[in-house]
């Protein structure tokens, strides 16, 4: 079937679909257009400029990152006992929900938008389908990359479950509509809605998805959703790398002998690790082909460029440019990437990495985790702010994510940290923190771990050389540190040796335990 589809063809080939209100307003609807129909879309609207490798580059207006103080979910009956409300999961009125998506359905009418099937979670058990509505033609792309794409035999008899509608010209106005501002993200479990308003910000609704995933697969179907990177050894093995931004969580997951099964979520189920995407959206400030030769070769004709400038008046992009923000992204489909697993499915982990950036230099470099240790570090999600990162940051931060990823979570903290206990002792996992940060003192004394040496580590507990190895136990943190490892210098692995100093590290690292709990006892209220 063509995958160029207007409206008037949809009598022919999907009938369920008229019944959507955004149908009904005989709004001009381009339903499934391919790659090169969008792209020359939004080339004609305006909406960006190709590079000089085919990437179509565009800006995201005001908003150049996620706005989390103005995502909002109902609250009803499905929700009311069941959410964490709080300053992640900010309530929202069910009446003013149904007013506010009929304005944007009015809003919409006369708009020449464009709709696409898509959906997530790549295991067929979970699979849960989305009807996207976007008014720019480059959103409508970034969602074919970032879902997941049916084939033309299911998009004959395609039932959406879920329905995002995205209109970043339509603002809200915060005293009538019950918003902070104009720009809004909104989540109807109830009614299954995402409605996205006044930020261009694609990845708003890539998150949306996330957290409504976050919700439906722990919740009701006792699996866990995943905030991590994926990839499967040539035995099979599957690894799991959770880690928060600048921790090395893309970099450390993009093994050359093993195979990628996505970036950045994922589901576990009784048997499998599943990825809930279609391709990736990564950073690229100061992005180079010899760093990152995987993410330099995927930015070809189709992907998307986010608020990157060229050199000069060419028309190659300038990756260290950062004048319209630090955040600077691609998004392309995952088989833009070689080496990664066709389908994005691997069996249950036998390995978890928890990557960490410590900038104070005094967890390990890698350590072994008990089972109640890894549900003490999985809800801490930890990493450190570096001096000079934001306004105001003189000194290294310890800084806390739950589960690696607090602004995606509808439930309680705990709720997922059970459910990875659980399965870490059904499966005998191994769970390993990795410290990709500093050695020999904080940073501006001590310096960055080497990238070989944590890939030799990390590779040395994927095929089972730590099996062979004593073990350590750190005074202060309690964690299992090698005693030895192949290929990396033995003084590094216990990060109190690295010190010049030994009084300073036993302050610093009483220091972090000491926020670790108290943040710990914040989460489990």
């Amino acid at each position: 079937m063509k995958h160029d589809i207007l409206m008037t063809d949809l009598s022919k080939t999907a009938n369920h679909i008229v019944n959507h209100p955004i149908f009904s307003l005989h709004a001009d609807i381009h339903l499934n257009l391919r790659v090169s129909t969008l792209i020359d879309e939004a080339l004609q609207n305006g909406e960006g400029v190709l590079t000089d490798t085919g990437a179509f580059m565009c800006d995201t207006g005001k908003f150049t990152g996620r706005s989390p103080k103005d995502k909002f979910v109902v609250y009803d009956d499905k929700t009311a006992d069941t959410v964490a409300w709080g300053e992640i999961n900010q309530a929202f009125n069910a009446d003013k929900f149904d007013n506010l998506y009929k304005k944007m359905l009015e809003f919409a009418a006369n708009k020449k938008l464009y709709a696409r099937y898509a959906y997530a979670c790549a295991s067929e058990k979970h699979r849960t389908n989305i009807l996207v509505i976007n008014t720019l033609a480059w959103h409508n792309l970034f969602c074919n990359h970032l879902f997941l794409r049916p084939i033309d035999e299911e998009i004959e008899k395609f039932e959406p479950e879920w329905t995002i509608l995205n209109i970043p010209e339509f603002e809200a106005n915060p005293i009538t509509d019950g918003t902070r501002q104009g720009n809004f993200t909104i989540i109807d479990f109830t009614k299954k809605i995402i409605l996205i308003g006044g930020t261009a910000y694609a990845g708003e609704m890539k998150k949306g998805i996330f957290t409504v995933l976050n919700y439906v697969l722990p919740e009701e179907k006792k699996v866990l959703s995943m905030h991590c990177s994926a990839n499967i050894g040539q035995d099979g093995d599957t690894a799991l790398f959770f880690g928060l931004s600048g921790t090395g969580k893309t970099t450390l997951s993009a093994d050359p002998y093993r195979k990628l099964i996505g970036d950045d979520e994922h589901g576990w189920d009784d048997n499998e690790v599943f990825n809930f995407e279609g391709g990736c959206y990564a950073k690229v400030v100061n992005l180079s082909q010899e760093q990152e030769p995987e993410i330099f070769g995927a930015i070809r004709y189709g992907a998307i460029l986010e608020n990157t400038r060229f050199i000069g008046d060419s028309t190659t992009v300038d990756y260290s440019n950062q004048s319209v923000t630090e955040n600077t992204r691609t998004a392309y489909p995952i088989n833009y990437i070689p080496n990664v697993a066709v389908p994005s499915i691997g069996k249950a982990p036998q390995n978890i990495f928890f990557l960490t950036a410590d900038a104070f230099g005094v967890l390990p470099p890698i350590s072994k985790l008990s089972v109640e240790q890894a549900m003490y570090y999985f809800v801490a999600g930890y990493t450190s702010k570096l001096a000079g990162t934001e306004m105001g940051i003189k000194e290294p931060q310890a800084t806390f994510s739950a589960c690696f990823g607090a602004a995606f979570l509808p439930l309680a903290p705990k709720k997922y940290a059970d459910l990875l206990g659980e399965k870490i002792k059904s499966g005998n996992v191994k769970v390993w923190l990795v410290n990709t940060g500093w050695s020999g003192g904080g940073y501006g004394i001590g310096s960055r771990m080497k990238l070989p040496f944590t890939r030799t580590m990390i590779r040395a507990a994927l095929t089972g050389d730590f099996d062979r190895i004593p073990f350590t136990k750190h005074e202060i943190f309690g964690l299992e540190i090698p005693q030895r490892c192949p290929n990396v210098p033995e003084e590094i692995l216990n990060p109190r040796n690295t010190w010049n100093d030994k009084v300073a590290y036993d302050q610093k690292a009483k220091e972090l335990a000491i926020a670790f709990e108290e943040n710990y006892q914040r989460i489990i209220k």
